[in-house]
C-alpha cells in the first residue's frame, strides 16, 4: 500500500481483521514480522526508539475513537498540549492552537472542557490536537465509532477538507460502509491480507 501527500485512504474489516495493528506498525509502534514501512523514504521497522518518537511527535498525528481528552484541560489546553511537550514557544502555541481549533470549527469553544461539548465536538477536538503539529499523515483509528450518523459523517466530511486544503495525507480505518464514498481510495483487511475494496455490500454497515 502508497499513501501519496493530500491523500484520504479508508481501511475497512471486520472487528478483529488487523486495522488496529496495521495503524500500528505504520506508526512504528508495533514492529512488522517482515517487509519494510517506509516513511519519507526511511524504513521506520529500522529505527531506533529516538528516531521514532521524533517521527510520532512532529510527523504524524493521531486520532483515536474513544478521543482521549484531558477531561480538566479546556478543548485549547487539550489542543495546546503537544505543543507545549515540544518545548514550542508561547506566542508560537497560541496561533498554531487557534489555527488548529478554526481548521475544525471550534474556536468558539475553546473555553469548554470535554464534559461541556457534544460527542462530535470532542473528536473535533481531538482532531485539531492531532494536526496542530503540522503533520504530513493523520492515522485514525475508527473515529466515528463512537458518533450518531450525522457526527460521523461530518468528521470525514472534515477529514476530505483537510485533505482537500491542507494537502494532509488521512489513513482512517471504520467498519461503516456509508462514509466511504468520500475517501480517494478503500483498502479492505480480509483474511489477513490487504487489498483494494470491492463489492463491500453490507458488510461493514452494523
Amino acid at each position: 500500500m502508497t499513501v501519496m501527500p493530500g491523500q484520504f485512504i479508508a481501511v475497512v474489516g471486520r472487528s478483529g481483521s488487523g486495522k488496529t495493528t496495521l495503524l500500528n506498525i505504520l506508526a512504528g509502534l508495533d514492529k512488522p514480522t517482515s517487509g519494510q514501512v517506509l516513511f519519507e523514504n526511511r524504513d521506520i521497522a529500522a529505527m531506533n526508539e529516538h528516531d521514532l518518537t521524533e517521527i510520532r511527535r512532529h510527523k504524524i498525528g493521531f486520532v483515536f475513537q474513544s478521543f482521549g481528552l484531558l477531561p480538566l484541560l479546556s478543548a485549547f489546553e487539550n489542543v495546546e498540549l503537544p505543543l507545549r511537550i515540544a518545548g514550542v514557544r508561547t506566542r508560537e502555541r497560541e496561533e498554531r492552537t487557534r489555527d488548529a481549533l478554526e481548521i475544525v470549527g471550534l474556536w468558539g469553544r475553546a473555553k469548554h472542557r470535554p464534559y461541556e461539548l457534544s460527542g462530535g465536538e470532542q473528536q473535533r477536538v481531538a482532531i485539531a490536537r492531532a494536526v496542530v503539529n503540522n503533520p504530513p499523515l493523520i492515522l485514525a483509528d475508527e473515529p466515528t465509532g463512537e458518533l450518531d450518523s450525522t457526527n460521523a459523517r461530518a468528521i470525514f466530511g472534515l477529514f476530505k477538507e483537510m485533505v482537500l486544503k491542507q494537502g494532509i495525507s488521512v489513513l482512517s480505518a471504520t467498519h461503516d460502509s456509508t462514509l466511504l464514498a468520500m475517501a480517494d481510495e478503500v483498502k479492505e483487511i480480509r483474511d489477513g491480507h490487504l487489498n483494494d475494496a470491492t463489492d463491500l455490500g453490507q458488510r461493514y454497515r452494523d
